[in-house]
């Protein structure tokens, strides 16, 4: 199967702090493939670590590439987009 990609804008108001960066953490490590994360033209990271999608310091507005490698990719990377752009400090 080859490796799905997608890029996209982060919503949340103050970025990939604690609260989305570990949904967001959590939701990659329970899909149960390969998941990376990476920041503009920076070295990917596990997207199942917490604390290696914090040090990306990812803010609101930038972009990100999320590369996932396995069955059920592109649904994966639908539910994993759809975390990232949904702004969780609204609530």
């Amino acid at each position: 199967m080859p490796l799905s990609t997608r890029t996209v804008r982060i919503g949340s108001a103050h970025g990939l702090h604690a609260r989305p960066a570990k949904l967001f953490a959590q939701a990659a490590k329970e899909a149960g493939i390969p998941i990376t994360i990476a920041k503009d033209a920076g070295a990917p990271v596990n997207a199942a670590s917490i604390l290696g999608v914090i040090a990306l310091g990812i803010e609101q507005g930038d972009y990100i590439t999320l590369t996932a490698d396995g069955d059920d990719a592109e649904n994966t990377l639908d539910h994993l987009s759809e975390l990232l752009s949904t702004d969780h400090d609204a609530e």
